[in-house]
């Protein structure tokens, strides 16, 4: 499959997603600069969040409408002041979409409800993605369907029941091109609880492309993935931790972005096909193995011993595993020290 002209599957780099979120702290100067930067670092797609506070949730500040966990990056918080103050104002998506594509980078977003949906496409965005806390907005899921466009969609939470109604609601709504994304809804996650093997039983119980939306520190899980057949990562990204933000705390950095993008293709080209022996590249290297040489010099009729028949290297005699056979056998011509063993020189 192809979002706009890159092209995602086993046989292509992974396609590497800079998740802005609300790290542009409500700056769209800071904004232009993660899209500029995720574009240096080497990132395929910068991705924005599509919604307003009022799309989201109910201007309340207590009960459940707040934020009581001390767990929680965010307690202390009411949902709408939070989603309030992580949105991205949607006139700023037209400017942050024409810098991404200034910049080659592809440029799509996660829409929370059917009016982002419309929204985004008035803007001609080339992909969708489904957060994972949408993954049961079995509607939203059917809007974003039947625009036709790669839709990607991350799993966390969602039980397989939850998630064979997500892919059949999509399918059935005209989605082609689909991606799961293992996730693991947690701010930060951790590589313990990130169970990347899901991804290629993800792939074989769905028949589509799989991936991960990873929430931990570092690239470890996700070049982990990319080993078990992820073919998107997606990371959430920022300017510097250090400047704050809704998710700075596990968002990753220039100089991370691009170690994720150059270690996860590493990871890729290291796949290869199940080989054994030499490859095309090794065949020097044979030479450097050990083989059986004359280690003294011989007359004619000597008899070998451990003093004149080693195994050393190069590899130009006879393998090792016939030392035993010539112990004992007389050499059959004088040998200088250093001639490497072969089966003519006895008997």
């Amino acid at each position: 499959m192809k979002i706009a002209n890159c092209a995602i599957g086993l046989n292509s780099p992974p396609f590497i997603i800079a998740e802005m979120s609300g790290n542009h702290n409500q700056s769209l100067d800071r904004a232009l600069a993660i899209v500029e930067a995720a574009a240096e670092a080497g990132a395929h797609a910068i991705k924005l969040q599509t919604y307003t506070a009022d799309t989201m949730t109910l201007d309340i500040k207590e009960g459940e409408f707040f934020i009581s966990d001390e767990q929680s990056l965010w307690n202390g918080s009411s949902l709408y002041d939070l989603y309030t103050l992580a949105s991205t104002p949607w006139e700023w998506h037209e400017p942050i979409m024409r810098r991404a594509e200034d910049l080659g980078l592809i440029c799509f977003s996660t829409p929370f409800d059917e009016t982002a949906v419309d929204f985004l496409e008035g803007l001609h965005v080339p992909a969708y993605k489904i957060a994972s806390f949408e993954n049961v907005h079995l509607p939203l899921i059917r809007k974003v369907a039947a625009t036709g466009k790669p839709l990607i969609m991350s799993t966390g939470m969602a039980s397989l029941a939850e998630l064979d109604d997500a892919v059949r609601t999509a399918r059935e709504a005209g989605c082609r091109d689909l991606v799961l994304l293992k996730c693991t809804s947690t701010y930060p996650a951790t590589p313990d609880n990130s169970n990347v093997l899901t991804i290629p039983h993800m792939r074989t119980l769905f028949g589509c492309e799989v991936g991960l939306s990873d929430h931990t520190m570092g690239i470890g899980a996700s070049v982990a993935a990319v080993a078990h057949g992820a073919t998107v990562i997606e990371k959430h990204f920022t300017l510097r931790r250090a400047d704050g933000g809704v998710d700075s705390a596990f968002s990753l950095e220039p100089n991370e972005l691009h170690m994720l993008v150059v270690e996860t293709e590493r990871a890729w080209q290291s796949l290869g096909g199940v080989v054994y022996g030499p490859g095309e590249d090794e065949q020097r290297s044979l030479v450097f193995r050990r083989s059986l040489y004359i280690s003294e010099n011989l007359k004619a009729g000597d008899v070998l011993t451990p003093k004149n028949l080693r195994c050393v290297r190069p590899g130009l005699g006879l393998p090792p595993k016939y030392y035993e056979a010539f112990l004992g056998k007389r050499v059959n011509r004088d040998m200088k020290k250093g001639t490497p063993v072969c089966w003519e020189m006895v008997g």
